[in-house]
């Protein structure tokens, strides 16, 4: 009985010890805004517009709502200026309008856990911590993005965009307790060696 009692002791005391990973101090992870703004410059590439050198472009950005919608614009605006097109903060002075549209720019979420779940211990105020035999957490930035150009003058359009769609991942991995690793494709190779992560 007592050596039973001793290696259950042992047990939690070789469970208590694994490693955590801090939440997060702000609203997100450093993970989490990396996901969405690399999938949102990954959509930006992938819009084509038909430019001029020197074609005055205005960006109206007044139907695009949500968190990460003005680094979504700004990715945008950086394309455009890489096609040679000179952004202007008035729209009287434009030769072409740009309207972007958001579909989704946000982050979804897989777990699958072979093993035990945490447990909490009511009226003791402590959780048994989670025994993985296999775990699996995903995470997947997803953007989808479309725009359409018009002639700031006559209001007629230019050009349609189709829907565009892009992916940013990340994968934390954990096998027998205590292996853990994490696959990603934020990074180049060569950063990913001093990335710790969230």
């Amino acid at each position: 009985m007592i050596r039973s009692a001793l290696l259950c002791a042992c047990l939690l005391l070789v469970l208590a010890g694994c490693s955590s990973r801090r939440e997060t101090d702000p609203g997100r992870t450093a993970s989490e805004m990396l996901l969405v703004s690399t999938a949102a410059d990954r959509a930006a590439d992938k819009l084509t517009f038909s430019l001029q050198p020197g074609t005055k472009v205005f960006i109206d950005a007044s139907y695009v709502e949500g968190a990460d919608s003005k680094y979504m614009i700004s990715a945008l605006r950086d394309r455009v200026a890489r096609r040679g097109g000179d952004l202007v903060d008035d729209k009287g002075k434009a030769d072409l309008l740009i309207e972007p549209r958001i579909g989704s720019l946000s982050i979804d979420r897989d777990k699958t856990l072979f093993g035990t779940p945490a447990i909490p211990v009511p009226l003791v105020g402590v959780e048994v911590p989670e025994i993985a035999i296999f775990k699996r957490n995903y995470q997947q930035g997803v953007v989808k993005l479309a725009a359409t150009t018009y002639d700031p003058k006559t209001g007629l359009m230019v050009q349609s965009q189709d829907p565009v769609y892009a992916f940013a991942n990340r994968k934390d991995w954990t096998f027998l307790i205590f292996f853990s690793w994490t696959t990603t494709d934020l990074m180049p190779d060569e950063d990913k060696k001093e990335w710790i992560g969230d």
